[in-house]
């Protein structure tokens, strides 16, 4: 009995949902601030051509833990990954396809 009831509960989209605690939250603004400061940081110092290397890194990073906890997509199922994957794998796609178009004009003009 307790099977179907657990199927039933679900079927209505009654399950159960993780709970985060404030100490996760409190260690990931802790992270995101550390980042930023990171950031703040990498700007003032010249690494020549590193530097947007280096700011892509730490935002990308502090990005990743955003939709991981704060969008609650690391406790989701797995097709929720799935479609955040999508996402980021088309947003890829469609920035290769700008750059390659970028860098095959004008050959030999540069």
């Amino acid at each position: 009995m307790s099977e179907q009831n657990a199927h039933a509960q679900h079927a209505e989209g009654k399950h159960a949902h993780h709970i985060v605690s404030p100490k996760t939250y409190a260690l990931i603004l802790l992270a995101l601030l550390v980042g930023t400061a990171t950031t703040v940081w990498a700007s003032y110092v010249d690494l020549g051509i590193w530097n947007p290397v280096i700011a892509l890194a730490i935002a990308c990073t502090k990005a990743t833990l955003v939709v991981l906890f704060f969008m609650h997509v690391k406790y989701s199922s797995k097709l929720t990954m799935l479609t955040v994957l999508a996402g980021i794998f088309m947003f890829l796609t469609l920035i290769g396809m700008t750059l390659a178009d970028y860098i095959s004009r004008a050959w030999g003009q540069w």
